[in-house]
This record gives C-alpha cells, structure tokens and sequence, in this order.
C-alpha cells in the first residue's frame, strides 16, 4: 500500500532535499509540497471535500512554515482532518518540543539535519495510525446501542429574558442531580453573542466555530472541542470572535447534534435569541424546545412572533413548544395561563421569580455554579429541569449531589 505524504515547508531548497528523502522510502509517493499554512489548511479542505481516502495519509510540516505558528497548524490540522498523521521537522527537538508537539496532535518529531532511518520510523508510524483512524471513520463512529441522548434547546423570546441563566442551570441540574451515566453537555449556538463561556469564566482555545467545515466530527474532534468544567459540565462555547459564527451552519449543527447524542444523556443548547441556520436546526430536532419569557406585553409579543415564525418556516409548532416564565411576580398583569393562550404553547408549571439579585454576585464573578442552592431563582430553575425529566424533584429541591471532575 502506497503512503501519500505532503510536504508542508517554505524554503524551496528544503523542500527539494525533503522530497527527496521520502521519495527513498518503501512505498512512498512525496506531493508537491505547500509553501505556508494557509495553502496546506486549503488543500486538505479541498481534498477532504471528495473524500477521506483523498486525504494525503501524512502531512510533514517544517516548524519554520508560518505564517500560522507551527504548533498551532499541527493543532489546527488534527481537529479538522484526524484521519491525517502530522510529523513535525525541527533543529532544536527537545523533550519539552516532543511534549508539545504530541499535545498538539502530532504523531511524530523529526530532528534536523534529517536522518533517512529517523524518518522513516516516524512517517512509517505517522501513517499506520493515519490508516487506523480510516478504518475507524470508515465504520461511521456508530452511536452505541439503545436511545440517543435527549436534546433540549432555550431560546430567549428576545433579548435580556435569561435564556442563557436558564440553559446553565438546565445542565448544572442535569449533570450534578440527574440519573445519567453519560452526564450532560452545554452548546452555545447563540453564536454572534453567546454568554456561556463568561458565566463560567471559560476561556478555552476551541469553539463550536472550529468544527464548521469539518466533513466527519468524529468522537476525537468532538473532543478536541469540548471544555470540561470543574462541575464535570462538558461545554462547547461560542467563538470570541461573533463573526466566526457565521462559518457554522446547518449542515454542522445537525453533524454535531449527531455525535453529542451519541455521546452525551442531556444535550442542552442555548440557542439565544437570533435565529440562524444551525440553532433553527437544533430547535427542529430538538426532543423539547423551550422558549424563555418575561410576563410583560413586548416579551409575550416576541413570544408569538417567534412561535409563529417557527410555525411558518416549519421548525416547530406551537404546541410543540415549551414557554418557561421568568420574573414572575404575583403582581403582573401578565400570568402564565394568559401566556399560554396568547402563544398557543405549553407553559411549565414551574415559574421564576423576579430575584435578580440573588444571581448577580455569582453571575458578575463567572462562577453560575456558586448560585446559592437555596435562592428562589436557582430552586425554581432546578424544579424547571425536574419537569424536564433532567433531575428528581427531590434533589432538584435539595441542590442534588456534586460529581467531581469526569475524565
């Protein structure tokens, strides 16, 4: 079996000699190599495109490349295209650079000047694994037998009605108090604007933004991705940059709904407040789709128009949707029952009370999870989630159990 390896290096003369030296090995076939990062991102995407087995099986890249730094390439190219091994060529291959680069996502480290058997042992290594994962891929990373996890997404009718509050506590609820073995998943497809990462304080170097363009979000992607949470919570979060958002479109959102439900009990997906193409794809294949609100006339308005909307693009009916009240005072002119005939949705029995101060300390220092277990809102949020089927009523009352770290 013959193995594809694309050189990936600047320097003409380098190169040559590198063509040259893999031309010598077994069974090789060296490609025309690409002068920076940007020409091999882009050629592997074309390639990926046609298909797997299109793909180069080993990519050697010279950490002089650029413009992009050549660990972050390595890393870039493992998570989009992990059916590809990546050796890295470097004078100065110390244990500190092997670590790095193994973390990365390398398969191998090349010191300079280059050394035919050296080479040849990481290539050859490089494109066994490469051939391994192909194999796996090949078998469609299958969800395990029996029901896939549920899928619950929260939109927010508009702006400022605490989508985003209620899809934490959601997950925190499902994940710290629920029966799930698997435990529980936060996506933030709210993706001009999304908040989860800052109530958690999260600064994580991936986004749900690096899986677009993705042809196969196998399990090792998926996890190249994820943040896991001290609480266990795993998390995709939205980018820092809002208009890499727009690279994430239905076509990805149903691919990743796919493989977190294969992975994941509860898949939980704020979807804010602005429809686009991948939260309008959660939304359709969502098990429960909920709806936040205020009980005030603007925010029940936004209720209908959305529902209505949902209605006529066909990616839910009303009575297919779940309206949750939040700041709910006994006062309001607006109560839940009217909310329901008004939208034609269902209402949950539970609702939020107005006690927004009770969530600022925690809100204000990135740690949502701190909320006081005893607070009227984090109590009526967790009965919410025991509604959902997400936790017992009765842990869900009491704050539940805390999980440590999973694995």
């Amino acid at each position: 079996m013959t193995t594809r390896i694309l050189p990936a290096v600047a320097d003409p003369d380098a190169a040559r000699s590198l063509i040259t030296l893999l031309s010598q090995l077994p069974d090789s076939e060296p490609l025309r190599a690409v002068p920076d990062s940007a020409a091999l991102l882009d050629t592997l995407a074309a390639l990926t495109h046609q298909s797997v087995a299109d793909l180069p099986d080993v990519v050697v890249v010279h950490e002089h490349l650029g413009p992009l730094p050549a660990l972050e390439l390595i890393r870039e190219v493992a998570l989009r295209f992990p059916a590809v091994g990546v050796v890295l060529v470097s004078a100065d291959p110390t244990a500190g650079l092997y670590s790095a680069a193994m973390d990365a996502g390398a398969r191998g480290l090349v010191g300079l000047p280059l050394s035919y058997d050296e080479l040849a042992a990481r290539v050859t290594a490089a494109a066994q694994w490469a051939a391994g994962m192909r194999r796996h891929l090949g078998a469609g990373d299958a969800a395990p037998a029996g029901p896939g996890g549920r899928v619950i997404t929260v939109s927010g009718a508009k702006g400022g009605v605490g989508a985003t509050l209620l899809a934490t506590q959601l997950a925190l609820a499902a994940q710290t108090s629920g029966p799930f073995e698997r435990g529980a998943v936060l996506i933030d497809l709210d993706l001009l604007c999304g908040d989860v990462g800052s109530y958690f304080d999260v600064q994580f170097r991936r986004s749900v933004a690096d899986l677009a363009g993705i042809a196969d979000i196998s399990p090792q992607v998926l996890t190249e991705a994820v943040f896991t949470h001290e609480t266990g919570l795993s998390m995709l979060i939205a980018p820092a940059e809002g208009e890499r958002g727009e690279d994430v479109g239905e076509s990805t959102a149903r691919q990743l709904l796919a493989v977190v439900r294969a992975r994941y009990d509860v898949v939980i997906v704020d979807c804010g407040s602005h429809m686009n193409s991948a939260n309008a794809a959660a939304i359709e294949a969502a098990d429960v789709a909920v709806l936040v609100t205020t009980p005030d006339v603007i925010a029940v308005r936004a209720v209908n128009r959305m529902v209505r909307m949902w209605d006529r693009l066909r990616i839910r009916k009303a009575a297919d949707t779940l309206t949750v009240v939040n700041r709910h005072t006994r006062s309001s002119a607006i109560q839940p029952q009217l909310i329901a005939r008004i939208t034609g949705t269902g209402v949950a029995r539970n609702v939020i009370p107005a006690a927004f101060r009770e969530v600022q300390e925690a809100q204000d220092a990135g740690r949502i999870q701190d909320l006081d277990a005893r607070s009227q809102v984090r109590r009526a949020m967790w009965a919410v989630a025991a509604e959902l089927g997400l936790a017992a009523p009765e842990q869900a009352a009491s704050g539940g159990r805390r999980r440590g770290r999973r694995s």
